[in-house]
């Protein structure tokens, strides 16, 4: 599980490339695509849907990170696992009945993660730790993407590796994550880097994914 996994955000993407971009990130070692879905309601941005992911799907053997920014989420857990979805990421915030969303996801046959907004406590997720493969530490206020890390970032991905022990769960940095932040975030504990501009703001992919690495 200490294996480090760099995913690219689709969401700094150039969007009239999507599938280009994909298959570029691919190409350039890239382990995961993080996809990131937004409401315009649980975050102030609207990104995309079910719909664009299936299109991408058939393009591009990346597994699909999925994270969705979005109230409710239950109504439609379903259409993210059939356009092809090998995580689904929830966020505590969103849910009343977190440890039966998390149930259901797993039930779909996909991997069940929660992110956790930076005011919210590491505990919040103490009591479900049983059906979490992977828990998001959001490390900027979530909705945008070229935003800086937030001070405390390391300190929440420590605290929440703390938690999760030496259970099979990964600990993904999702914010802020550039070759500047990346080292302080893999030394608190995340083996998961989500970058968006990071990789795609750069004009050498496999370059920036590397530099990330560390």
């Amino acid at each position: 599980m200490s294996d480090l996994v760099v995913a690219p955000s689709l969401l700094a993407a150039d969007y009239a490339r999507l599938g280009e971009e994909a298959k570029a990130v691919e190409a350039a070692g890239a382990d995961w695509l993080h996809l990131d879905v937004m409401d315009g309601h649980f975050v102030r941005n609207i990104s995309f849907g079910p719909a664009v992911i299936a299109a991408l799907r058939p393009h591009v053997g990346l597994p699909f990170d999925v994270h969705l920014m979005i109230e409710p989420f239950e109504p439609f857990l379903d259409a993210f696992v059939a356009a092809g979805a090998a995580s689904v990421t929830v966020h505590a915030e969103a849910t009343r009945h977190l440890d039966g969303a998390l149930e259901a996801i797993r039930a779909k046959g996909v991997k069940a993660g929660v992110a956790l907004n930076p005011a919210t406590p590491v505990s919040a997720i103490e009591n479900v730790l049983h059906r979490i493969d992977l828990v998001c530490v959001m490390t900027v206020n979530p909705g945008f993407g070229g935003q800086r890390f937030l001070p405390n970032g390391a300190e929440r991905i420590a605290a929440v590796r703390a938690l999760v022990g030496d259970r099979p769960i990964r600990v993904e940095a999702d914010g802020g994550v550039t070759a500047e932040t990346a080292p302080a975030a893999r030394a608190a504990g995340a083996d998961v880097l989500v970058a968006g501009s990071a990789v795609f703001g750069k004009t050498d992919y496999g370059a920036a994914i590397a530099s990330l690495r560390g």
